[in-house]
């Protein structure tokens, strides 16, 4: 029952957090790690011991599915190389950096400290795309960001994997070339078998909702599907994170061919309430995980000291590989002038939070041989402290940073002249569609011409937007059949110029929304 009251004061809290985090114009999931920490400091709060499943099952797979389903294909095309040289290498050298620190000032045994910069070498995908959402950054920036902090868990699992069997003495006997042969095949395993899983996943859920009408029918199957990949994944033995980025890119991909536009916005509210109670109760129970480690494993300042050069070695590290790869991307296309605002944005993005956190809490507790885990508790503990700082200190300082690079609040985070020509264009396709269908005579002039009259007024009105910026927007006349049809050619023209690389995905996505309330109120007058 205790578990039960912790999740709903939780969420309660999270609410009043969300609307204060807003006026006050910082970041939620920061706002309510500092908050569950200054419960978790008050005499009497209860301790909370979060079980590992909690986290790994219950609320990672939501999260990770719903971060990857943003990405856009394109969008990740155009940035693959630099997200696997941070995926790879700045994994590898966080890694070896935080073991370094582990050993010389967290006082670590080397395979523990091993562990530690395992577990806290990769980004957070959850942690990451919460804050990026309040940010206008350029899309082929945010694309980085989130792309990295999705695919860099592959080799962080990898890592951990070897970290752990080395802790607990599971690659006994192995000489260095065993082991390193051993983490090679784990990750072909791993990595390969995930994305296999998420792939076959994602190819069985997109048959069955091509085939599924009813809006909640497919909300529930969109729900369970990273649930499933997770857990599929996890039965045959390979990575259930990287099942779920799969099976999230594949149908994220295809969304807009397998659903209808009720269901779109269906799920759209269903998946933004999900979203907002899991990272709730998340990142609250972070900053009450802390004080409960602090009074268990009774390392009073040491393990501060052991979290803040952790969290320093892991911010130093980034930037030594963030600021030359950006140096060379921009010397190969020619700049002279090396611009410093884009990778010093992404070097501050590189946020830690659930996934370091569900791996820590997964160590095992005791050895091969039966033994308690030796310094589990304090390696524990460095990392939370490691996550807390790192979503307060780069959590707070983040879009001030963005501010001072150049890049503005999310108040929109499309620009506002794309997506004015794209509703020209659109409003332009329907006007031909409706030319086309008054030379077949498919319905009476008066009707004709009325819907002609509102497409014309819309796209008078959006070129003077162009110019000005004008209060209203006449809406086309409710004749369903005929206005459906311009509808769905809109629709056919905002993906030709998303295909063509016109518009951007957040652009894409704000219109066909638009698009869909139009379809659903067509949809309720007929009822």
């Amino acid at each position: 029952m205790r578990t039960v009251e912790t999740v709903v004061l939780l969420v309660a809290v999270a609410t009043v957090v969300a609307a204060f985090a807003r006026r006050l114009r910082v970041p939620a999931p920061s706002l309510l790690v500092v908050v569950g920490l200054a419960v978790g400091l008050l005499p009497r709060a209860p301790a909370i011991d979060v079980p590992p499943e909690v986290v790994s099952l219950v609320v990672l797979p939501p999260l990770l599915y719903a971060a990857s389903e943003e990405l856009a294909w394109r969008d990740l095309r155009a940035v693959w190389r630099p997200v696997a040289v941070l995926a790879v290498g700045l994994v590898l050298a966080s890694a070896a950096a935080v073991a370094a620190v582990g050993v010389g000032v967290a006082s670590l045994s080397a395979s523990m400290a091993f562990v530690l910069g395992a577990v806290l070498a990769s980004t957070d995908p959850v942690a990451v795309s919460a804050l990026a959402r309040r940010l206008s950054l350029p899309v082929r920036v945010q694309t980085l960001v989130q792309a990295e902090s999705l695919f860099n868990d592959g080799t962080s699992l990898v890592l951990y994997q070897i970290a752990v069997s080395l802790a607990v003495g599971g690659t006994a006997g192995m000489t260095a070339t065993g082991v390193l042969l051993h983490g090679v095949g784990r990750f072909a395993v791993l990595a390969g078998g995930g994305v296999l899983v998420g792939a076959v996943v994602a190819a069985g859920v997109i048959v069955v909702r091509r085939r599924i009408t009813d809006p909640v029918l497919e909300t529930v199957t969109a729900l369970i599907t990273p649930y499933a990949a997770y857990l599929l994944g996890e039965t045959f033995h390979v990575s259930g994170v990287t099942s779920v980025i799969v099976a999230g890119l594949v149908i994220g991909a295809r969304r807009s061919r397998i659903t209808t536009a009720q269901t779109r916005l269906h799920l759209h509210s269903v998946y933004q309430t999900v979203v907002f109670v899991l990272e709730s109760v998340v990142f609250g129970l972070i900053g009450l995980e802390v004080p409960t480690l602090v009074r268990a494993t009774g390392h009073p300042g040491h393990w501060l000291v052991a979290a803040l050069a952790v969290s320093g070695t892991l911010i130093a590290t980034r930037v030594a590989w963030v600021f030359p790869l950006s140096a060379v991307y921009q010397w190969r296309r020619g700049t002279r002038r090396l611009a410093w605002p884009v990778p010093a944005v992404v070097s501050w993005a590189g946020t830690r939070g659930v996934v370091p956190l569900a791996a820590a809490l997964s160590i095992p507790l005791t050895t091969a041989s039966g033994a308690a885990l030796p310094q589990r508790d304090l390696m524990l503990l460095v990392t939370a402290a490691t996550i807390v700082i790192s979503l307060i200190v780069q959590g707070f300082t983040l879009e001030p940073l963005a501010r001072l690079a150049g890049f503005g609040q999310a108040g929109g985070a499309y620009p506002e002249h794309e997506e004015t020509v794209a509703r020209l264009r659109l409003a332009e396709a329907g006007l031909a569609r409706l030319n086309e269908l008054a030379e077949d005579g498919a319905a009476p002039d008066a009707v004709i011409d009325r819907l002609r009259d509102g497409l014309e007024a819309r796209i008078g009105s959006t070129r003077d937007r162009m110019d000005q910026d004008p209060d209203t927007q006449p809406e086309a006349l409710p004749e369903r059949e005929l206005r459906a049809d311009l509808i769905a050619a809109e629709n056919a023209e905002l993906a030709r110029l998303y295909e063509d690389g016109t518009i951007s995905a957040a652009t894409r996505q704000r219109l066909e929304r638009s698009l869909d309330l139009e379809v659903t109120r067509l949809a309720e007058r007929q009822r």
